[in-house]
């Protein structure tokens, strides 16, 4: 469940099997979470269960931290992984409320970068207590490797002739003119047709802003993250994450499970372990995922599907990539109450 969770409920009545591709797409993601996000869950007596549990693993009080902020806190890597993992999976509680049989008939989910760690725990394939811890040490050991060099993450969005391999590459050479040694500059995530976002040295990103109109960018915007997640500038986060999966028990996934990594279903639990470790310093093949997810034949409907978690963006993203499956779209909010909702 990435700060972003994605269900998929199969259509309904006389459809054939390979019709139903109820994909539960669980979008996490660390780029969205914001100060009383699980305002609207407290009524879940499990949904407050889980926070209860995340403040004992974690050593704060997560649901204060997501109430009531500070935002400076919540901004810290350390922090907002959890919370938008916590958040994400204690939304699911929202959901089985609401329409307990999209649960029981979701037969996939995908999750985005920390998103995919929520995404295995509701496949089954990871115990929650476990994965919170290594979405800990997976977060302090990503905020202590963004500290090392002045870095960041650049959104883009650009023309079809952009060349964005070709602009990084360029980039990379400015930084190495102003006497950067092995400087990055690389696309992290893969979002949809026409949008990347590229991460590295600030000087690179810096460079890149300067520059877009020479590299057929049409917008530009650096997003409020503190690090080039999913870039080389990550390798110092690898080791840390590689062992503590080594002591979880990781089981096959009850659904399908789409990996960030080769945008493929996950196969066995050292494949699971294998792909969580790579995630960390690969960019994130969302589009090529949403791809592989709703591929069918000409004239098979779509599931529904469904966001759980803080913010609404894989669903702009989902539009963007294929409309028809985001007119079964449905997003399940973290900080509305269902009766403020309905007043």
């Amino acid at each position: 469940i990435h700060a972003n969770t994605f269900v998929y409920h199969p259509v309904p009545s006389a459809c054939s099997l390979s019709q139903l591709l109820l994909v539960r797409c669980i979008y996490i993601s660390q780029y969205i979470y914001f100060v009383g996000m699980g305002r609207g869950l407290l009524r879940y007596p499990r949904a407050r269960r889980l926070f209860r549990v995340a403040e004992t693993v974690l050593g704060y009080d997560l649901l204060s931290l997501c109430l009531r902020g500070p935002r400076a806190e919540l901004d810290r890597t350390r922090h907002c992984q959890p919370a938008v993992f916590v958040a994400s999976l204690a939304a699911v509680e929202r959901l089985s409320h609401r329409q307990p049989n999209v649960l029981e008939s979701c037969v996939a989910a995908a999750g985005f970068s920390v998103g995919e760690f929520a995404a295995l725990v509701f496949a089954g394939a990871l115990d929650f207590t476990e994965a919170l811890y290594a979405v800990k040490v997976r977060a302090e050991a990503m905020q202590k490797a963004s500290e090392v060099v002045p870095s960041g993450m650049l959104s883009v969005i650009g023309r079809p002739e952009a060349n964005y391999k070709f602009a990084c590459l360029e980039a990379r050479k400015h930084c190495e003119s102003l006497g950067i040694e092995n400087p990055v500059c690389e696309i992290s995530n893969y979002l949809f047709p026409d949008s990347r976002v590229i991460a590295g040295h600030l000087q690179a990103l810096e460079y890149l802003q300067e520059n877009a109109r020479k590299y057929y960018f049409t917008r530009t915007k650096m997003l409020p993250v503190s690090g080039a997640f999913h870039t080389r500038l990550m390798e110092p986060a690898v080791e840390p994450l590689a062992e503590v999966l080594k002591s979880i028990e990781i089981q096959k996934p009850l659904i399908c499970v789409y990996s960030n990594v080769n945008s493929k279903k996950y196969m066995h639990s050292d494949h699971i372990k294998k792909l969580l470790v790579k995630q960390v310093v690969s960019p994130v093949m969302w589009e090529q995922t949403m791809h592989s997810v709703y591929e069918r034949k000409q004239g098979t409907e779509f599931p529904y599907t469904y966001e759980v978690g803080p913010g609404k963006q894989l669903g702009a993203i989902l539009k963007k990539c294929n409309l028809k499956a985001w007119r079964q779209y449905e997003h399940v909010d973290v900080s509305e109450d269902e009766e403020e909702v309905e007043t």
